[in-house]
């Protein structure tokens, strides 16, 4: 909620910030007062805990918060201008002040506060979304003819938010576990923010033309199912999933082993599935700066260039992350190598080395933007 303070006159309301930081899609940045409709009413009092009190002014002073960061905060987290109504309670009071003493107290500085404020709102604003989506039949779909939607959607909030609300802080602790596992098994600090991970692209080839072909219905359960299953291979072999774009998925892992496990365990399972088109998976192993739970940087960009110019179903992968294939004994350098060693492991008795990925170099081509690439075709080996 963007603050207004006109019912004060004491302070000027600090220029919008929507023309030089254009807001995402799924947050909120336009204008809008307060809804009246006593179901909805009903049903913030029931989430929030607590009624309507203050004007986002009030809610500023009460918190002992400025107005410039009263309304920085208020943009960051992604909600609508509330223009002079009395809409906020005593939660949104609470939440000024927490933020405003983290700054206060030195743990973090402003522009983290911010960073912490937008991310949250972001993040949690997606997650709102998609449960309402998936709540809405329940929601609009009375049980039995005659009751109405207010007899139908009151309870049935009451009984989900304790659980839903216990359930988010939990996976949000085991995702703040790992996510700090992680950094504190960085070698330096510079690690923590600038890592090298493989990055990967897995994208469904013709996905346009489905758009065009299918009901928006049938369209709407082929992405679910496609992001749902992605995300189910992608934690299980222990990648992570860093963002759905619909048709296309961005992972990341660790190590190339597992970046290499997920890609082809997403082209086989789609390759199985008759009602998914073709998949094509790009990976690229470099350095990559995260901010905000993204990935950026040369890396990324070129694991897209990659997915672009794979052919349907397979996996193309660039240099650095072949030689990290080899590098960790996963992939022979090549299949002369490869039987040369084999032919020696027998000759002296040894165990024969055994390789889960194999590799064939393609042919050097131009990348936009990236200069001239060899990107090498991915696959299983049984041998």
């Amino acid at each position: 909620m963007t603050v207004d303070d006109s019912t004060s006159g004491e302070e000027a309301q600090p220029p919008s910030e929507s023309s030089a930081h254009p807001t995402p899609h799924h947050v909120v940045d336009h204008t809008a007062e307060p809804s009246d409709d006593p179901l909805a009413i009903r049903l913030e009092q029931l989430i929030l805990g607590a009624d309507r009190r203050y004007t986002a002014f009030q809610a500023a002073r009460t918190a002992g918060v400025s107005m410039d960061l009263a309304s920085r905060f208020w943009r960051a987290m992604g909600f609508a201008d509330i223009g002079q109504a009395k809409a906020l309670t005593e939660a949104d009071v609470l939440a000024l002040r927490r933020l405003a003493g983290l700054v206060e107290a030195g743990l973090l500085s402003e522009p983290m506060a911010i960073q912490v404020a937008r991310s949250t709102g972001q993040t949690t604003a997606r997650l709102a979304e998609w449960q309402i989506d998936s709540f809405l039949e329940g929601l609009t779909e009375p049980p039995e003819p005659g009751m109405t939607r207010t007899e139908v959607t009151y309870p049935l909030v009451e009984l989900l938010l304790p659980e839903l609300e216990e359930f988010l802080v939990y996976v949000w602790r085991r995702q703040l576990a790992a996510a700090t596992g992680r950094v504190v098994q960085a070698a330096d600090d510079d690690e923590m923010v600038d890592r090298r991970l493989a990055v990967g692209f897995a994208d469904l080839v013709g996905f346009t033309r489905l758009t065009r072909r299918l009901e928006e219905e049938e369209l709407g359960e082929l992405v679910e199912a496609f992001e749902t299953t992605a995300a189910d291979l992608v934690a299980a072999h222990g990648g992570r999933l860093i963002k759905t774009l619909g048709d296309e998925v961005l992972f990341a892992a660790d190590d190339a082993g597992t970046a290499a496990e997920i890609a082809l365990r997403l082209i086989e399972t789609m390759t199985h599935d008759e009602s998914m088109p073709a998949l094509r998976v790009g990976i690229a192993f470099g350095t990559v700066t995260t901010r905000m739970g993204d990935v950026f940087g040369t890396t990324v960009n070129l694991a897209s260039r990659l997915t672009s110019i794979a052919p349907k179903d397979t996996v193309l992968v660039d240099g650095a992350f072949a030689e990290e294939l080899i590098r960790t004994g996963d992939a022979p350098a090549s299949e002369a190598q490869a039987a040369e060693i084999a032919a020696k492991a027998e000759k002296e008795g040894a165990a024969l080395p055994s390789y889960r990925f194999g590799l064939q170099p393609m042919w050097q081509r131009p990348v936009r933007g990236l200069g001239v690439v060899e990107p090498w075709l991915m696959g299983r080996r049984n041998t």
